[in-house]
């Protein structure tokens, strides 16, 4: 997994790794990891999550507005 940079550093998103139709998020203070995928989140949620991790800001709130339990279970 890659380091999330946290440009502002107010983030609850520790590291993330991007796969073609998915992203796998990991949260501090947890060891779990999340997947958000095509399927359970929609195309165009995981492609803006792909460029904001990549970006390293805005991660975390995009995901609490947009796709918060919409992980594969």
């Amino acid at each position: 997994m890659q380091r999330y940079r946290d440009t502002d550093h107010d983030s609850g998103v520790h590291s993330f790794e991007i796969n073609d139709n998915s992203i796998i998020i990991k949260f501090s203070g947890t060891s779990r990891t999340y997947t958000y995928s095509y399927v359970s989140a929609g195309q165009q949620h995981i492609e803006n999550m792909k460029r904001l991790a990549l970006a390293g800001d805005g991660l975390n709130a995009y995901i609490n507005k947009n796709v918060k339990n919409k992980f594969v279970r």
